[in-house]
């Protein structure tokens, strides 16, 4: 990359900085390989009191697009409605940090991310909206500094139009306090 953009990678000011971006991108793609549904072995059975729903809105989101290798940074928002089964809080942010330590696609993320929660927990139903914006739309080309592309993914009953304007609803609540 040095190279490229007419720059010498031996010269003293810079002859560190390859081993620092391999580092770098050995953090950010740290996610490939690694199997996501790990985080989702120590389920636990609920019986029949399962809970409406739950909910873990704002997880702080941080991936690198495939297309131009830049990051884009938001937030996910995961929400299942538990069947049988549900999982410690926790295993909720790991599972989209791992997914999202992979050259990656917005819209493929949401997807992966709803799909290892259906594989995982055989929920009654998964809903993932992720909201970010992209280095490839901040930095280069239209130069859009407050664009957010909002996707979402789901799954079972909550690709029902009232149950998903439900979850929505309490992810866009403004009173953060209550939902």
């Amino acid at each position: 990359m040095l190279r490229a953009i007419g720059e010498d990678p031996d010269s003293e000011t810079l002859a560190g900085t390859p081993d620092r971006v391999a580092d770098a991108y050995s953090e950010f793609f740290a996610g490939v390989g690694v199997d996501p549904l790990q985080h989702l072995r120590d389920a636990v059975p609920v019986g029949d009191e399962t809970g409406e729903l739950v909910l873990v809105r704002d997880i702080a989101l941080r991936s690198t697009c495939e297309h131009h290798l830049l990051p884009f940074r938001g937030r996910a928002h995961v929400a299942y409605r538990p069947a049988q089964r549900v999982v410690g809080l926790g295993a909720i942010p790991r599972v989209v940090d791992t997914l999202a330590a992979r050259p990656q696609v917005q819209e493929r993320l949401g997807e992966q991310i709803a799909e290892a929660l259906q594989v995982g927990l055989e929920p009654e139903g998964v809903l993932v909206v992720l909201e970010a914006s992209h280095g490839c739309m901040a930095d280069r080309g239209g130069r859009q500094t407050e664009a957010m592309v909002v996707t979402v993914a789901s799954r079972g009953s909550l690709s029902r139009p009232g149950e998903r304007a439900e979850v929505l609803a309490l992810i866009g609540a403004t009173d953060r306090g209550t939902p």
